[in-house]
């Protein structure tokens, strides 16, 4: 191979600093190298970064590999030990083309391969700037990075440092850049992206980031979030979610649990009323607006009675894109030493909850049938409404913006026919 490979695992936030990774190893001159952009939020997600890893030997043998990421940064020497990896690079390193520049020569021990330093000593993120986001007609903009919180069952704190947001103005420059160069969607990326503000000057809150983005950046077609902590959302994203149509009205909500006492173990912030409270200000302000949802099943100590309480908070807070996790026990946190239910039995009821969620689904799709929507289509023959459902768009270029009439559903996403018959030619490839 020639070039530089980027294989990328988790969230948004590690999308986007893959294409950050990506510039920052071409400028230092890397060539012929593969990084592993690892997640460590659950250890299937660590399994399956293993398994690239090899694969991407077996494919590349001749090639560097470059591993870094949360699960690089939290478990360096995991992947310092594979035979296959060339070098570790903490989530601050991955950043830096310095880091790209001084790789070790092939063969080194385990330790000299590690270019990981103490993420706990970062305070400041450094605003970066990307062109594209490659495969995405969606961009994502990075505002703050880390977590102060420290709930039980959570390594990423560990793999991401404290919070820290970026400065106001970088973010405007980064998004008007993305809008300049084709973009119609910016997604506001962070690990714990509603804690924004806290270390800037005047402590300036998400809402105060996303209007100041849509005055500043008036070519911003729709603006979403990437996830919400519900208990930190401030008046001036309550301003947003009444008021402006090119907020997006969708919402994906970090809720983890619906009974109160897991809440409390998992050292939350919010009950199961706070959440129920909050979807449903969101909904009387604005009707059309759907949810997402992470959810545990299975977290040590949770009862049938307790788990039931999780099912039925699903449905109170109408999620209508569930994300279920079986609990699983990552070394270092408080959970993992709490008395652990048996993995058949955690894996049961995961399996459980994401039944309720995918009826929770098809009554979100079944409400949307015979609607008007505006769709941004997607690479794959996909497509998502403002409100993140999806939409088979089969036909239609990608990137282009197209008001739809929902015409039904197949349980997965919605099906659909052009609102307006008149000149639709020119949307189709």
């Amino acid at each position: 191979m020639s070039g530089v490979e980027v294989i990328t695992f988790g969230c948004r936030l590690n999308t986007y600093e893959s294409e950050v990774m990506r510039a920052e190893a071409e400028k230092a001159g890397l060539n012929n190298a593969v990084l592993v952009n690892t997640c460590a939020v659950t250890g299937e997600a660590v399994r399956q970064a293993r398994q690239a890893i090899r694969r991407a030997r077996r494919d590349n043998p001749h090639a560097r590999i470059i591993v870094t990421g949360c699960a690089a940064q939290t478990e360096k020497h995991t992947f310092a030990e594979m035979p296959e990896v060339d070098a570790v690079l903490g989530n601050e390193e991955k950043l830096k083309s310095a880091a790209y520049r001084a790789l070790p020569d092939f063969g080194v021990s385990a330790e000299e391969k590690l270019r990981v330093n103490d993420i706990m000593s970062v305070r400041e993120t450094a605003p970066q700037m990307v062109k594209l986001i490659d495969g995405h007609v969606r961009a994502f903009v990075q505002v703050q990075n880390g977590c102060d919180h420290r709930c039980t069952f959570c390594i990423i704190p560990y793999g991401r440092g404290n919070s820290r947001s970026v400065p106001m103005g970088a973010v405007v420059e980064q998004a008007r850049k993305l809008v300049e160069g084709g973009y119609s969607e910016i997604v506001l990326t962070g690990v714990d992206a509603t804690s924004y503000g806290g270390d800037l000057p005047g402590k300036p809150s998400l809402g105060q980031l996303a209007k100041k983005l849509l005055k500043q950046v008036p070519e911003i077609r729709r603006l979403r979030l990437s996830s919400i902590d519900s208990i930190e959302a401030d008046d001036h994203l309550w301003d947003l979610i009444a008021d402006e149509p090119r907020f997006m009205p969708h919402l994906h909500l970090s809720l983890q649990h619906g009974d109160d006492l897991i809440l409390k173990r998992m050292k939350r912030r919010h009950s199961s009323a706070d959440a129920v409270a909050f979807c449903e200000r969101v909904k009387t302000l604005r009707p059309e607006t759907s949810f997402g949802a992470d959810m545990i099943a299975g977290f040590p100590t949770e009862t049938e009675e307790m788990f039931a309480n999780a099912a039925r908070h699903a449905e109170d807070c109408g999620i209508a894109h569930l994300h279920v996790f079986p609990y699983s026990p990552r070394a270092g946190t408080p959970a993992a030493r709490m008395p652990q239910l048996d993995r058949a039995l955690v894996k049961e009821r995961a399996g459980r909850l994401r039944d309720v969620g995918k009826r929770l689904h098809e009554a979100h799709l079944d409400g949307m049938v015979g609607s008007t929507q505006e769709i941004l289509v997607e690479n794959n023959g996909l497509a998502h409404t403002e409100n993140f459902t999806l939409v088979d768009a089969a036909g239609l270029k990608p990137r282009a913006l197209v008001p739809v009439t929902i015409t039904g559903h197949n349980g997965k996403h919605l099906t659909m026919r052009p609102a307006i018959l008149a000149g639709t030619a020119s949307l189709r490839n």
